[in-house]
């Protein structure tokens, strides 16, 4: 991985963000997810184009935005750098060789990490989740949100970067062994099962068309129902919260 590239070309992923950022409801419903244990001063990790800075934003939560893609950071800029509760919007490396370094304006200094959708992009994810940890304040919390069950792994996933997909298992050992304590840990969006497995392993398609999420969008409420009656027992991604427990 070359650390030092301030640009990265990500066709699939920036249009799979775009065809996300139309869905309005499914945004609101994911961060509904992690709401409630957002605290202090926050900082989001692969913010992307900000399809869910805009509820941190909007809430009124303290928050330093930032990507790997300075492209990205361009587009945050761009977007939120004029707002009142964004603290900064920085270019940010998590598999940076020199992170200590590199980030040491930053070290103990946030109450809440979130990245969602972010770490399986990376090959080093032990060293990503312990880099986060650094940059947490004692007592803090890291959030993420990551796809789930590695035999829905398909053309989707390969196209946009993903080097894996987790369960309880193995996000249960990788906070584990990253030295944070799992407080909280459920699956997410059981509907949408249905539509990766069909998209990614029977179309083959290499990314989430517009449309797509539109319809998606519009089937929200349905879809939040099943995951209640289901208890989120199973889903096509999984949310973990973390905590520091020591330095």
């Amino acid at each position: 991985m070359d650390s030092h590239r301030t640009f990265i070309d990500d066709k699939a992923g920036l249009k799979t963000l775009q065809s996300i950022q139309h869905a309005g409801a499914f945004n609101r419903w994911m961060y509904n997810q992690i709401k409630p244990f957002c605290k202090g001063k926050i900082l989001e990790i692969g913010s992307g184009i900000g399809n869910i800075s805009q509820f941190l934003v909007h809430d009124g939560f303290t928050t330093t935005l930032s990507d790997y893609n300075q492209s990205y950071c361009d587009i945050l800029t761009e977007k939120y750098g004029s707002e009142k509760f964004v603290t900064e919007i920085i270019r940010l490396d998590i598999l940076d060789p020199n992170f200590e370094k590199q980030f040491e304006s930053f070290s103990g200094s946030f109450d809440c990490i979130i990245g969602l959708n972010v770490i399986e992009h990376v090959d080093d994810d032990i060293t990503a989740l312990e880099n986060c940890k650094k940059l947490l304040a004692p007592g803090g919390t890291l959030i993420m949100l990551v796809p789930a069950y590695m035999w829905l792994y398909n053309s989707i996933d390969i196209s946009l970067g993903h080097f894996r997909r987790y369960n309880k298992k193995s996000i249960r050992t990788l906070f584990s062994k990253s030295g944070l304590r799992s407080i909280k840990m459920n699956y997410f969006n059981s509907p949408a099962i249905f539509g990766w497995f069909i998209s990614g392993r029977v179309l083959k398609n290499t990314t989430i068309k517009e449309g797509q999420m539109k319809f998606y969008n519009f089937l929200v409420p349905l879809f939040k129902l099943a995951d209640m009656c289901t208890f989120n027992r199973f889903g096509i991604s999984l949310i973990v919260v973390g905590e520091k427990t020591s330095s």
